[in-house]
């Protein structure tokens, strides 16, 4: 097994994330380390170069006249316990040390500090061991050229004012160290909500993929954006799954719809067929009495497969629809020239209230089948001697407002949310009598959104039914 399979994402984020944290941690630390050490450092050698500076002055106004006792009883005086004070010709011989005889002592010309001092004017060695006295001692010296001497002072790294002045301050350390671990349970707790949401939408996808019932889990996520977005993942996959089965649901039930609105006229035609060739010596007159019921409902069995093709392309090809300019009143025009003869049988107007041009981009076949549809629904449903009237009740540069309304019985209020919807029937015996399809206004609403618009029914102030929908200028 994986080390990866053993410990979890969040915690591999956390250990790595935390390992750079610490590595920069520590890096901080040595790096603030060496900037004290050497700010102390700084802070004593500008002490001790003042404290040479002061013997420079004092030495300066006795000219060349002091001596080793003035030498010494100005250094008992005016130095730090433990101070050691020596001063140097520049060819390195020692005139002088509070600490031992100058006589005794070796030449100081090679001395780090001393050549710092003959360069640069000042120097100081850090750690340096005495050849003179055998300890190990922090060195300041300072080149005074008027004198031609160079002034060192020294502490011995024994010395508590020494140690006091090198000494870090561990304060910020610690103080560091406080803040690595309040950081550190912070980011765990944080790294621990995402492990949380992660193994959630782990959880998720297993199930997604297993494709099991959602609706029955509930999954945590906490409330940070982590969690809302995961929370709306969840709800989207929701969504497209109910949406799925909605569409499985809808071909299922418009499957047994087409079956069963095919099965009426064809077992309609086999019937009149079947009674016609089992019986040679029917009359002229039955038998074409039959042959025109065949007629009818080869028509009927037509009309709902051109209707059933028309609903097909555009639900799945509407790309390969085409598009040209179209001019509407001529498409309601032709409408009306080709149901005149059904409008003359049944006494009804038909009343053509728009003002050329009305030009939009669209199908002509599409829009044509609008108007038509909605004029055959009229014809078959309105009732006789009734008045259709269409009209443009508003224009935009964006698009057209129709309403179309007639004065005959109208519906039921109930029905009006459900006349959209496939094979949906009001009066099933009288519709399918009166030889309609159930899929006329569907093909209205498909063909209606395809061109930008939207469409809705309402009951008429004239008591009929009135549809009012936009067509997009495109």
């Amino acid at each position: 097994m994986s080390i990866s399979r053993v410990i979890s994402f969040s915690q591999r984020l956390f250990l790595s994330v935390l390992l750079l944290f610490l590595s920069f941690a520590a890096c901080f630390l040595i790096y603030q380390y060496q900037r004290e050490k050497a700010y102390r450092i700084e802070v004593l050698n500008t002490r001790l170069q003042s404290y040479n500076i002061q013997m420079y002055e004092t030495l300066a106004e006795k000219g060349n006249t002091w001596t080793d006792s003035l030498l010494t009883r100005y250094t008992k005086f005016h130095t730090l316990p433990d101070l050691r004070v020596t001063i140097i010709k520049t060819d390195g011989t020692v005139v002088f040390d509070n600490e031992k005889d100058a006589d005794e002592i070796t030449n100081h010309r090679d001395r780090t500090e001393v050549q710092e001092a003959l360069q640069k004017g000042s120097g100081y060695a850090i750690l340096r061991t005495s050849h003179t006295l055998a300890s190990d001692y922090f060195y300041s010296a300072t080149y005074f050229k008027d004198l031609d001497i160079i002034i060192r002072t020294a502490l011995p790294y024994d010395s508590v004012d020494l140690i006091n002045e090198l000494s870090i301050d561990w304060r910020y350390l610690w103080f560091s160290l406080a803040l690595i671990i309040v950081m550190g349970y912070i980011y765990y707790k944080y790294t621990n909500n995402l492990g949380k949401t992660i193994n959630q939408l782990r959880r998720f996808a297993q199930q997604a993929e297993n494709d099991e019932d959602l609706e029955h889990f509930h999954f945590e996520f906490p409330n940070n954006e982590m969690g809302e977005i995961s929370h709306h993942i969840v709800q989207l996959y929701t969504q497209v799954k109910r949406s799925e089965e909605d569409k499985v649901r809808l071909k299922r039930q418009l499957t047994q719809n087409i079956a069963h609105e095919l099965k009426t006229p064809v077992s309609s035609i086999q019937g009149y067929l079947e009674t016609i060739i089992s019986n040679p010596g029917m009359d002229e007159k039955q038998r074409n009495l039959f042959m025109e019921r065949c007629y009818a409902q080869s028509n009927r069995l037509a009309s709902l497969l051109r209707d059933i093709s028309v609903l097909t392309r555009m639900d799945e090809a509407s790309q390969s629809i085409e598009m040209e300019e179209v001019e509407l009143c001529q498409i309601v025009s032709s409408v009306h020239a080709d149901v005149a003869l059904q409008l003359k049988e049944k006494g009804m107007n038909f009343l053509q209230l728009l003002h050329p041009p009305m030009k939009v981009q669209g199908n002509p076949s599409l829009l044509y089948s609008v108007f038509r549809n909605l004029t055959d629904n009229a014809i078959a449903y309105a009732g006789p001697n009734v008045t259709i009237t269409v009209k443009c009740v508003m224009e935009t540069p964006e698009y057209y407002r129709f309403s179309f309304a007639d004065n005959g019985v109208g519906v039921a209020p109930e029905h009006l949310d459900h006349l959209f919807e496939r094979f949906y029937r009001i009066d099933k015996g009288r519709s399918r009598k009166l030889g309609g399809t159930g899929l006329g206004l569907a093909i209205v609403k498909n063909a209606i959104i395809f061109h930008g618009g939207t469409i809705f029914a309402r009951i008429a102030s004239t008591g009929g039914l009135e549809f009012i929908f936009t067509i997009s200028k495109g």
